[in-house]
């Protein structure tokens, strides 16, 4: 019976996430196809959480979350676009509006030199959001008197500004609260563990799907005809696909900047949607649990899921456990945790954006938070958790009788089989 009544509520929570198709969702609010650029603030809104169960209080978080919104990685990511383009100028073979693009590019990368990576105000803001929801979502905890928080970060400067922010608003919220911030390679090992063993050698299949893929949801010819002038000259002179994917992943990111031009409006919704599918799939056999993969690479936060129990184990008293990093780790580690369909194994990748999203899961600054109930004082029960990614409450992999809630000695011992049959 409990094993029926888990079921039909996934079953329920899966129809609902998924009523609506992503090229829909993308096309009401382009935003989304950024995938991993998306700003946090521009999904939509969280619902109402679910009150804690009669009897019980809250009494500890253990959190993961990515830094905020940051310029692109790569010097080569605006340099590439960028060259194209003046190129095309030179040659005097841009549009009236590819002229006008080269303008407003010309002007934002201006800001880029010795930014890249770096967290953005956009970042910064997210998680001065997100520290802020924490305490209002759980006063009982966060409001405590002395309530020991202990915050550590990868040694990569974006996250541990977003720590400083997020840590800020909760001690606005607290005063009298004992944050205690870390940052040291000792702890990368569970933060941001590096790909080893089976991970490793899985890691390496999925090219040739990838480059399929890539092929596939390619159409550049539209597009070249807004930037450029001559369609011979395209074809005699530029990568045209290449440059259309390049200068996609400058627009989508521009949503972590405040003020920064509007390039997605120069791309039509199925452009939006079919270069959000490649995304879509290449992360999906990168840290999904995908078949082509071995179903392996959300073990390769094995080591942060095994942080997290360990932490746990450990907690006797309110507390608060922050833990900071990155998209390659939120995202594995819900899959790993199969929080809601991040955990879907998916054979047919042409129909995978039909069950997994992967803006549902990592936006900028995305968190996982599994918040944690005891009895009250007199009462007696089962410790309880409940998860949330992204502010959202999520099913996890248990049966239970009251979600969103779930006992911890049921999901322990189903994570700590699941860690033991993958072994090292």
């Amino acid at each position: 019976m409990r094993k029926t009544i888990f079921t039909a509520i996934v079953l329920l929570i899966s129809l609902t996430v998924m009523a609506q198709t992503a090229r829909q969702q993308i096309a009401d609010n382009p935003y989304l196809c950024g995938s991993n650029y998306l700003d946090y603030d521009n999904y939509p809104a969280t619902a109402a959480l679910t009150p804690a169960p009669k009897g019980y209080e809250v009494f500890y978080m253990s959190h993961y979350g990515r830094h905020g919104a940051r310029w692109l990685i790569g010097e080569w990511q605006y340099d590439e676009p960028m060259a194209t383009l003046r190129k095309a100028h030179a040659e005097g073979k841009l549009t009236a509006t590819g002229e006008q693009i080269l303008a407003e590019f010309e002007e934002f990368y201006k800001t880029t030199p010795k930014r890249h990576g770096d967290l953005t105000t956009v970042g910064e803001r997210q998680h001065h959001g997100i520290g802020r929801r924490m305490a209002e979502h759980f006063p009982e905890l966060f409001k405590r008197k002395g309530l020991p928080i202990d915050a550590r970060s990868t040694v990569v400067p974006r996250c541990i500004l977003s720590m400083m922010a997020e840590c800020e608003e909760l001690m606005a919220a607290n005063p009298t609260a004992r944050i205690h911030n870390d940052v040291s390679e000792s702890l990368q090992y569970y933060l941001n563990q590096n790909w080893d063993g089976k991970v490793r050698e899985q890691g390496r299949k999925g090219g040739k799907e990838k480059e399929h893929y890539k092929n596939l949801y390619t159409h550049s010819e539209r597009i070249s005809a807004v930037f450029f002038n001559d369609p011979q000259w395209v074809s005699d002179s530029i990568n045209a696909d290449r440059f259309m994917r390049r200068f996609f992943t400058v627009a989508a990111n521009m949503q972590s900047h405040e003020g920064s031009p509007d390039f997605l409006k120069y791309f039509t919704a199925d452009e939006l949607y079919d270069q959000w599918r490649i995304k879509n799939i290449d992360w999906y056999i990168s840290y999904g649990a995908s078949p082509i993969s071995g179903r392996t690479m959300p073990f390769s936060q094995r080591n942060l899921l095994r942080n997290i129990i360990e932490t746990a184990d450990t907690v006797t008293r309110p507390q608060a456990t922050l833990r900071f990093g990155h998209e390659v780790c939120v995202m594995p580690l819900a899959c790993l945790l199969e929080l809601g369909n991040c955990g879907a194994v998916v054979e047919n990748l042409d129909t995978l954006d039909n069950v997994w999203r992967n803006y549902d899961i990592f936006p900028m600054g995305c968190n996982i938070q599994l918040v944690f109930y005891r009895p009250k004082k007199g009462k007696e029960g089962d410790v309880l958790v409940k998860a949330l990614l992204n502010e959202r409450e999520m099913s996890m992999p248990v049966p239970t009788t009251q979600y969103p809630y779930y006992r911890w000695a049921d999901l322990r011992a189903y994570y700590m089989r699941k860690l033991d049959q993958f072994g090292e």
